[in-house]
């Protein structure tokens, strides 16, 4: 019989009977009571691609467990689509159930006193919200992507994805396309289940979860329709009873700093989301470790682009899947001393040691260190007046990195969005929008319908785009987001008026206002007096992340982390 461990607190003693009794009524016996309880949590829902996999995987992982001897005990929790919720006031909600998602799992989890935990999700919040889940309540965890979607095919035989169809928008706006091209794009952007196939938000956290040692190696780029996604998800059941067998790694023996740069490096080398630099922070906030933009930028600055990966390359995740999945990502960084080896895997193996099993990089899709693609990472973070605290630029694809313009400065999104969709903006210009960040929208809305725009106009270089909010895996072109301070907490951002004079050097990591001191002063001052006006009061879920959001830089986390759950004893040791 495997060692239960909290559960114990649940099933054993005489005044556990109403407990037993209980939990009879699930179909659980005598045998099944002696058992280690398992939970398997899964975001499954049809209200995006990204999780309809996920219900079939989570099953399969029941299974695992049972063959490993422990009890499954299935539960569910949410997930709000990004691809839907853009471009209105919906996407306010996406940032905040990262935090539902994290929440959600430490209640049930320590609500029933589970042994161990399996994990799946298929999108851009639940990815980081179920980790942050296993990492606060640091239970024998596993964790699962459910994998991306494949390409569609135009007419021409060319790959389409959701991206095409995001900055197909663009290209009907221009008349570079027709309404019904437009709509055959529609229509064959997305033909599978999964999450969006390039590198952005999900696949960049997919890889994220496996290089901390939370996923098995190998899993991440694994389309979400291969029949070996069920294979994957019974053998996830297995190896968490091993945990449980062997009494570790838990999660905080894999999330360390060192495990916390690799992830960093990895984002970097394969210029992945930019969300990752808000959501790796997250996790470390949840194993006590305080782990800034500022660290991951340090981490950025050193790490070459080795991987030839969409929005800002060529390949997508089924072609890296072809050639040995991430770990040649990672192999490619180990060998070129850009990841601390010694760091653990699921497995107990050092992150070296695993490694040794997989193929070397192919010189096309990945490269070696040696013949990188870039010197240093596809996302830099920038400092300057504008962002002391930071703000981030995906650089992967772009042809200049230097930009001076003249701002044009939006409220918020749904201004902006206006603006671009009926071409009132110049080549240029620095598009500002602000009060988006954690606390001013609430909730840090994406700006991808925006970003797209702009590129399928043409103009993907020749405007820049500057918010306090966020942008999509999917974003390309000059676009900062993330700017710290965000406006709504006194950040600089706010001081900015039409007109200004905006620089941008990725090269020297700089964004500056231009104005003068007695200028910036006087701005100060009045911004002073507007923000001693009492705020509306929202209502609602946004009410109380708005009085509990932390800055961008520091994650946007809700509480202080480090969560230290008390093991009890049934009352026959106690």
């Amino acid at each position: 019989m495997l060692h239960k461990h909290r559960s114990r607190m649940v099933t054993e003693g005489p005044t556990r009977t109403p407990h037993r009794a209980f939990l009879r009524a699930t179909g659980m016996d005598d045998e099944a009571l002696a058992k280690s309880f398992v939970g398997i949590v899964s975001t499954a829902g049809d209200n995006t691609p990204c999780s309809m996999p996920l219900a079939a995987q989570a099953d399969n992982a029941r299974l695992g467990v049972a063959e490993g001897g422990g009890v499954p005990i299935m539960f569910s929790t949410i997930s709000v689509s990004d691809g839907t919720s853009m471009n209105h006031m919906g996407m306010r909600m996406s940032l905040i159930s990262r935090e539902t998602i994290a929440d959600s799992v430490e209640l049930v989890v320590r609500g029933h006193a589970y042994d161990a935990l399996v994990g799946f999700a298929g999108c851009d919040k639940t990815l980081p919200g179920i980790m942050m889940g296993m990492v606060r309540t640091n239970v024998p965890s596993v964790f699962v992507y459910g994998g991306s979607m494949l390409p569609g095919h135009g007419p021409d035989g060319q790959e389409r994805t959701i991206l095409t169809a995001i900055e197909g928008v663009g290209r009907y706006q221009t008349g570079q396309i027709t309404r019904e091209e437009l709509r055959g794009i529609e229509c064959s952007a997305s033909p599978t289940a999964g999450a969006c196939p390039g590198q952005f938000t999900a696949n960049t956290m997919a890889m994220v979860g496996e290089i901390l040692g939370l996923s098995p190696l190998g899993s991440s780029m694994l389309p979400a329709v291969y029949s070996e996604r069920i294979a994957l998800a019974r053998r996830a059941g297995r190896i968490v009873m091993d945990i449980i067998r062997n009494g570790g790694p838990l999660p905080r023996d894999l999330v360390t700093r060192k495990s916390l740069e690799n992830a960093c490096a990895v984002v970097a080398a394969t210029g992945g989301s930019t969300n990752a630099a808000l959501h790796i922070p997250a996790i470390a906030n949840e194993a006590g470790i305080r782990f800034t933009l500022k660290d991951v930028g340090e981490v950025f600055e050193r790490t070459p682009l080795v991987a030839n990966l969409q929005p800002g390359g060529r390949y997508l995740a089924k072609d890296l899947n072809i050639i040995g999945g991430a770990p040649v990502v990672f192999k490619s960084l180990l060998k070129g001393g850009f990841l601390h080896g010694e760091c653990l895997t699921l497995g107990g193996q050092t992150l070296a040691e695993a490694l040794e099993a997989y193929p070397d990089p192919d010189g096309n899709i990945v490269k070696s260190c040696d013949e990188a693609l870039h010197a240093t990472g596809g996302v830099v973070v920038l400092t300057g007046n504008l962002c002391p605290d930071g703000a981030l630029l995906k650089i992967a694809g772009l042809k200049n990195l230097q930009f001076t313009g003249r701002a044009r400065v939006f409220e918020n999104e749904e201004a902006c969005m206006r603006a671009v969709s009926r071409l009132e903006y110049q080549e240029g210009d620095v598009l500002v929008i602000r009060n988006e960040g954690p606390v001013g929208g609430p909730g840090m809305r994406e700006m991808l319908s925006v970003t797209a725009a702009i590129y399928g106009q043409g103009k993907g270089e020749s405007v820049a785009l500057l918010t306090d909010g966020r942008f999509s895996g999917a974003t390309r072109g000059m676009c900062i987001g993330y700017v710290s301070p965000e406006a709504a907490a006194g950040g600089a951002i706010g001081l900015v008026r039409e007109g200004d004079r905006i620089e941008i050097d990725a090269e020297k990591r700089s964004l500056d206002l231009i104005i003068s001191n007695a200028e910036w002063e006087a701005r100060r001052a009045e911004q002073a007096a507007r923000d001693a006006t009492p705020r509306k009061e929202l209502g609602g879920v946004m009410e109380k992340y708005a009085k509990l959001v932390g800055p961008a830089n520091e994650g946007a986390v809700t509480h202080t982390g480090g969560l230290e759950w008390s093991y009890e004893t049934p009352e026959e040791e106690a």
